[in-house]
């Protein structure tokens, strides 16, 4: 007899319907076949299921059993097709009667006790069930969770191969998980973290630099000795920035669900996401990719923050890929298993030592290196990547007396509350348009949104000519002032904030070249 239920597979962020087709009763040896590009978690599939099915008090088939997962040219990856394969078994072998069978997609690790395991990509599959016009899915507890957060259609939990089995035949009820998503949607967002801007002693240039590029979204590069506080401050720019909007969100844990994270567990509802990758991270971890292409680092960080600590350390070209992620915010991936595009549209946070001792230009410490190990040091960061990086700034020492004051800083509410406003003018100034923040802004959008006068442009050809800048570095000298301006609440452009945008490029010349 032939049975066929829906599941899926993912394909980056994205799910693709996968038809599970079960016939059991053939003749021939007792044995199981599975086909349709099964990777070795699907294969073993097979043991799972008869263990589960025996643990749970149902017949394993005896007769030769053909399952095949379609489309076949279609890689199938992990131990998600574990429960509709289980339930495919059940309806071919007569166990199971389910009359609406095919209305819903269906998607489950089993445990040998046939009890259910989370899987990855359950918001992907309730938007493909949605596209499909299904009238749910059949998911464990913790998966059912994020995917209650699309609407349209009914997320019903199940916690074992016999539960949903006797759901399938109607014996039992489930109450789809549609009070979920209110509940998600409404919760407060913990955009702390249990760390606060105020933390930060001194370094007001540091923290007026980051409030700017927070506002516009711009990447940026901290350069001060070991111990400056760099990190410290990189980890506290989540707190400042607004809580994502809810298509934001939507996206971000689109791409966190792919990545096997979940609502409930490392991602937060509510929360920017943050990444801080060691140096020693290759070039897929960083990209992603793998066999089946999948989100890396900078994927991960969509609508948040990738802070890369001591940046000249990470490989050079581990940095090199980064150069068309951060124009484009989105990443294409090719594999023999096929072709996916990931968004990445991540704001950069990175820092540095002066030097590879980190004491170049301290007064309390003398620098040990030479000009030719600081040269090298320095060269490990291209001129290209530098240019897409729109503010630059010196982060110095602290002295004793800064230390020691009691004095706290600005809260990150008080930061936030400034930035929110900044980014709402921009909203409001690209609604309609696929730009969010400044630092996105077209050539067109610049021209249009960044107008100068002549005594302006004048001034900045000069700072052009001195500091010998690119083309490039032009236009983010323009994004960087448009959003002072917006921090300052005006519409026109003016001296102070275009040399306050300048200044955040000084280090171009100064460090690298």
């Amino acid at each position: 007899m032939l049975a066929t239920c829906m599941s899926a597979a993912l394909q980056g962020i994205e799910a693709e319907p996968v038809h599970v087709e079960v016939n059991a009763g053939e003749v021939g040896d007792p044995k199981l076949f599975l086909v349709g590009l099964p990777d070795a978690a699907v294969k073993e599939s097979g043991d799972r299921v008869f263990a589960a099915l025996n643990n749970s008090g149902f017949r394993a088939p005896r007769t030769r059993t053909t399952i095949n997962l379609a489309p076949g040219h279609l890689r199938k990856e992990g131990p998600i097709y574990d429960l509709p394969i289980a339930l495919g078994i059940l309806v071919a072998t007569g166990q199971l009667k389910a009359a609406h069978f095919d209305d819903w997609l269906i998607a489950g690790e089993l445990s040998l006790s046939g009890a259910t395991r989370p899987v990855r990509g359950a918001l992907a599959m309730a938007r493909l069930a949605r596209r499909l016009g299904k009238r749910g899915l059949l998911l464990p507890a913790i998966s059912c969770e994020e995917a209650a957060l699309v609407d349209g259609v009914e997320v019903c939990q199940v916690n074992s191969l016999d539960q949903a089995m006797r759901f399938l035949g109607g014996e039992i009820t489930l109450t789809p998980l549609a009070a979920a998503a209110t509940r998600l949607r409404t919760k407060p967002a913990p955009v702390d973290g249990g760390v606060d801007f105020s933390e930060i002693k001194g370094q007001q240039a540091l923290r007026r630099a980051v409030e700017v590029a927070v506002a516009g979204s711009h990447n940026l590069l901290m350069i001060g000795p070991p111990g400056s506080g760099k990190s410290m401050v990189a980890k506290r720019i989540p707190t400042v920035m607004p809580a994502p909007t809810l298509d934001e969100q939507l996206e971000i844990l689109s791409i966190h669900s792919a990545a096997g994270r979940t609502i409930t567990g490392e991602m937060m509802w509510g929360t920017r996401p943050f990444r801080g990758p060691h140096h020693t991270i290759s070039d897929v971890g960083l990209l992603g990719g793998g066999t089946i292409p999948g989100p890396g680092e900078i994927s991960l960080a969509h609508h948040g923050v990738l802070f890369l600590d001591e940046l000249p350390e990470f490989k050079r070209s581990a940095l090199e890929v980064l150069r068309q992620p951060l124009e484009d915010g989105e990443v294409s991936i090719s594999r023999s298993a096929g072709k996916v595009t990931l968004p990445c549209a991540f704001m950069l946070v990175s820092a540095m030592n002066p030097c590879p001792c980190g004491y170049l230009g301290d007064a309390k410490h003398e620098c040990r290196c030479t000009p030719t190990q600081i040269q090298r040091y320095r060269s490990r960061i291209s001129g290209p990547l530098l240019d897409r990086i729109d503010i630059h700034i010196d982060a110095p020492a602290l002295s004793l007396s800064e230390l020691r004051s009691e004095k706290a800083g600005e809260s990150s509410a008080a930061v936030r509350n400034r930035t929110e406003t900044a980014r709402a003018r921009q909203q409001a100034r690209f609604a309609g348009t696929k730009v969010a923040a400044n630092a996105r802004m077209t050539h067109a959008q610049i021209r249009r949104h960044c107008v100068i006068d002549a005594s302006l442009g004048d001034l900045l050809q000069q700072a052009m000519e001195q500091l010998s800048l690119s083309a490039r570095a032009y236009d983010r000298i323009l994004k960087v002032a448009r959003t002072i301006a917006d921090l300052a609440g005006v519409e026109e452009i003016e001296a102070p904030h275009l040399l306050e945008a300048i200044q955040y490029r000084s280090l171009d010349r100064t460090l690298f070249y």
